[in-house]
């Protein structure tokens, strides 16, 4: 199935007919911008392109009222002189003879977009619109908006489909009031913005769009204004406005194209990768186009770019996340055992700051000129590669994977490498050994993107440490190896910075220096979930991998929806080169798992929601302190420490070749 792509382009007639300074940034040249740069880069004819129609006034009236919907109505038959009046009458906004037509097509867009994710016809997809459609109200227009495009398609979704959580993310650098003022009692639809904010002096300017609004009666907790898994949605609505892109003269931002590929895979882990993105606001052509090309590679399974800049989070961010955290723990009990202080705003008589939401270059438009030269990543002739020991005929693959069976390097190369491990000279062994170099080669070389490679298990730990020494030998800077039960560093391998290796599954939780982290397997889903969005995710950031080695052995607890989700998470922070190394025993069904999901599709469900543990909570605190010097995204966790008991922080920079550091561990 193909990304859905839903655009008409009728949706270009309405324009504004009179000068406005404030109005002329929404204009159909945002549309035309878009589609023309998704056709230059072949995303167009790799979807599943749908023709938007026209939503009925039933179903404009899920959210609007009947004399409302008859006011727009009438605009179709007004004269300049009336349509600028009226105009007048509402924030930010315009009319033209044409705004009906294309603001029913949007809603119908959207909604048709969301009937092919959730029928089957399609996993994912965009819907191209304008007018925009959160900030628009039950009965009135607002910043650019009509009707309320993502809140008519969550009331259907809910309506048609019976879906009773639906996760609404709103990325747009303005805070979407429309939406939130619908679902705010609705404890069925969790809205998750986050937008600029300036201590209440960016637009729209409301009190109610700060952290400490979070919903009414009993959809209290329901809105966040800065997702938790706790929620489990059955479907993501993404808001997708793109003003905090780099030049956007809107939103004075700093956000790079990349940044919404990242922001969109991230997503796709949740709701079986049900993910429905409706276009928002955005007015700088180039970056817009940009960014909507990212967004729509990364909903077609394409790895991403990796992103570029310090991964140092900065002051006002740290502050902003604490305060929802402190705002939303009443309603929260994953957030309940973690609580943390409230910060004192350390910026709040700062005027006009700008607040850089996501990493990037300068702000302005010299800044944005510099996208005329952004390329994408080329993409790697082999999406995937597989190699097997054994018979290969019961496993149902991608056509487009390439199952490796004959094919690996020279046979005199192969043996020099075996030679180092007595468990690698049998004949088995060597074989299995030379169709996985062949497979390291190639994605260093950039000809497959990602693989997976069966192997004896008496060979794991010497394939592994051969990958490594293989990966240097070719000029590899930043291995993260992932290892998942228990293996000891490899005793011929310096840890001189170059390889970050993390052992989850480990007999002990130890922090042998900066790069050598060993944890026991958390023993609950939440506990899983917590190490991934707390330590996992924020060391790979912060470490920028140019290969994930994930080595994967027996563990108590271990099941493969672990491994996939591990696996979905570090394929994006890392372009999507991750390579799995099974032993061949359980090989067969691990990569019937794992296959579609480094292919870019979303991860099995790990099962029923379950708290961490006092003990794995006290245990990912005592990891993150003693690890936060050197990583630093690591103190957006650990600004919570709170109470977090007896922890042992040690400085861990980047260790000179020969040091030696004791094991560190919670007392």
């Amino acid at each position: 199935m193909a990304t859905a792509l839903v655009y008409h382009e009728d949706m270009t007639a309405a324009r504004l007919l009179w000068d406005d300074p404030e109005c002329e940034l929404e204009r159909p040249e945002r549309l035309v911008a878009v589609l023309s740069l998704l056709r230059l880069r072949g995303l167009e004819q790799r979807c599943l392109r749908l023709s938007a129609c026209e939503a009925s006034e039933a179903e404009l009236g899920l959210v609007h009222s009947p004399e409302y919907v008859a006011l727009v109505r009438e605009t179709q038959t007004l004269d300049e002189d009336e349509l600028r009046a009226l105009s007048k009458q509402y924030d930010a906004v315009y009319f033209h003879p044409s705004t009906f037509h294309c603001a029913r097509l949007a809603v119908g867009a959207t909604l048709q977009l969301v009937e092919a994710v959730l029928t089957g016809a399609a996993p994912n997809g965009l819907a191209l619109v304008r007018p925009p459609g959160h900030h628009s109200h039950r009965a009135a227009a607002n910043g650019f908006c009509v009707f309320n495009n993502v809140a008519i398609a969550a009331k259907h979704a809910k309506q048609k489909h019976g879906l009773h959580r639906i996760l609404i993310v709103d990325w747009d650098v303005h805070h979407g009031q429309g939406i939130q003022y619908i679902f705010e009692d609705d404890p069925s639809v969790l809205y998750f913005s986050w937008h600029r904010y300036e201590y209440g002096r960016f637009w729209p300017f409301l009190r109610e769009s700060d952290t400490d609004a979070v919903g009414q009666g009993q959809g209290r907790g329901f809105t966040v204004n800065l997702p938790w898994n706790q929620f489990n949605p059955e479907l993501v609505l993404v808001s997708a406005g793109f003003d905090s892109a780099i030049g956007d003269p809107e939103g004075q931002m700093q956000a790079t194209p990349e940044c919404f590929a990242h922001l969109t895979q991230l997503l796709q882990v949740l709701a079986g990768g049900r993910v429905c993105a409706v276009l928002e606001g955005g007015y700088h052509l180039d970056s817009l186009s940009e960014s909507v090309c990212m967004t729509v590679q990364a909903l077609l399974g394409d790895p991403g770019p990796v992103l570029q800049g310090s991964m140092e989070p900065c002051q006002s961010a740290l502050e902003s996340i604490q305060s929802v955290r402190a705002a939303q723990a009443p309603h929260w009990t994953s957030l309940q055992q973690d609580r943390a202080p409230v910060p004192s705003p350390s910026t709040s008589s700062t005027e006009g700051r700008l607040l850089p939401l996501l990493p990037g270059g300068p702000t302005g438009e010299a800044a944005a000129l510099g996208l005329l030269g952004f390329h994408p990543t080329p993409a790697s002739p082999i999406h995937m590669a597989v190699a097997l020991t054994g018979p290969s005929a019961t496993l149902a693959l991608s056509p487009e994977v390439l199952l490796q069976e004959e094919v690996s390097v020279g046979r005199q190369e192969t043996e020099a490498w075996a030679r180092q491990h007595e468990s690698l000279t049998q004949d088995k062994a060597l074989s299995a050994l030379g169709k996985f170099l062949f497979l390291v080669d190639g994605i260093l070389n950039g000809k497959v993107t990602c693989g997976i490679a069966a192997i004896p298990a008496c060979g794991k730990a010497a394939t592994l440490d051969v990958a490594i020494q293989q990966s240097l030998s070719r000029g590899a800077q930043r291995l993260l190896c992932l290892v998942l039960g228990e293996l000891d560093w490899p005793l011929d391998i310096a840890d001189d910075g170059r390889i970050l290796w993390l052992n989850i599954g480990g007999k002990e939780t130890a922090v042998r220096s900066a790069f050598h982290i060993s944890t026991p397997l958390p023993g609950t889903t939440g506990g899983f979930l917590n190490y991934i969005l707390g330590l996992v995710l924020p060391l790979a950031y912060s470490f920028q991998p140019e290969l994930v080695l994930v080595t994967v052995g027996p563990a108590q607890g271990l099941q493969n929806p672990h491994v996939a989700l591990l696996a979905a998470m570090l394929r994006i922070p890392a372009a999507g080169r991750v390579l799995a190394l099974l032993e061949e025993e359980s090989a067969p069904q691990l990569v019937t798992t794992l296959a579609p999901v480094l292919h870019g599709e979303a991860p099995p469900s790990l099962g029923p929601f379950l708290m961490a543990s006092p003990e794995d909570i006290q245990t990912l605190k005592c990891l993150r302190a003693q690890l936060e010097p050197r990583w630093k995204l690591l103190q957006v966790a650990s600004e919570a420490q709170g109470e977090a008991g007896s922890c042992h922080r040690v400085p861990l920079g980047k260790p000179p070749s020969g040091t030696n550091y004791t094991d560190q561990a919670c007392s």
